[in-house]
């Protein structure tokens, strides 16, 4: 029997889908999120135990620890924000709530099961989200860059004094085609630009990441740690011609 993974943001598009995946492969799956509805549902769909909450409040991650039970090998922290804008626009409390969603709430997550983790007879697996927008510089992106920087050295970090009896990755996508992106995507002539400039000509599906987190979460991923994988359609790293 695989062992439980907490999946963060299991409401959202690609945390829901994340869940599903790891249902599909044997895992038990812990589910956190907002929406209490879709939350049921799910929960309903995959036989699993649910945390309603939202991560900016600290409370949250002790009832998690305390909900999900003693098996956990795994979390997926699935949250993240998408405030773009000028940095003339940001206050203060734009730049922390970036910051408390992406990164604190990342590192608060993990904290509050280690020991759990520790315990897993099998190495466990923690993946973490970052964005392109941490490798590349785009404009309107200084907040949410900032943030996803720091899930950057959050994850390097973990990966160093967590092993080797527990992995750490985070994956980098680009736009995604989610609820989140639906302020940018609605746009017709905005969505075909932004795809023109991912060299594979499209834009990323919630599949796309949830696979590559099951496969980070799964035995098969057992050498991989440290790393910061894009699913990005190839635009942190190849510039299309024309």
């Amino acid at each position: 029997m695989k062992p439980t993974v907490i999946v963060y943001g299991a409401s959202g598009a690609i945390g829901s889908v994340t869940a599903k995946t790891l249902y599909n492969k044997g895992f038990g799956v812990h589910l956190v999120g907002r929406n209490q509805e879709k939350l049921v549902s799910l929960g309903n769909d995959l036989n699993a135990e649910i945390t309603i909450g939202d991560v900016t409040d600290q409370d949250l991650f002790k009832r998690v620890n305390d909900d999900a039970g003693s098996d956990i090998g795994g979390i997926v922290y699935a949250v993240g924000t998408i405030n773009l804008g000028s940095i003339r626009k940001f206050k203060e409390a734009d730049f922390l709530l970036d910051f408390k969603v992406n990164a604190l709430g990342a590192g608060m997550a993990v904290q509050s099961t280690l020991t759990k983790l520790k315990r897993n007879k099998q190495i466990s697996s923690i993946v973490l989200f970052s964005s392109v927008a941490a490798q590349r510089g785009f404009s309107m992106h200084t907040s949410i860059g900032m943030a996803k920087g720091a899930v950057n050295g959050l994850t390097l970090s973990l990966a160093a004094e967590l092993s080797p009896k527990i992995r750490v990755n985070a994956i980098s996508p680009s736009v995604t085609q989610t609820p989140l992106a639906e302020k940018i995507l609605s746009n017709k002539l905005m969505a075909e630009s932004i795809t023109k400039k991912h060299p594979l000509n499209r834009l990323g599906t919630r599949e796309d990441i949830a696979r590559l987190a099951a496969f980070l979460i799964s035995e098969d991923a057992g050498w991989i740690t440290g790393q910061i994988i894009g699913v990005d359609g190839g635009r942190s790293t190849i510039e299309v011609s024309g």
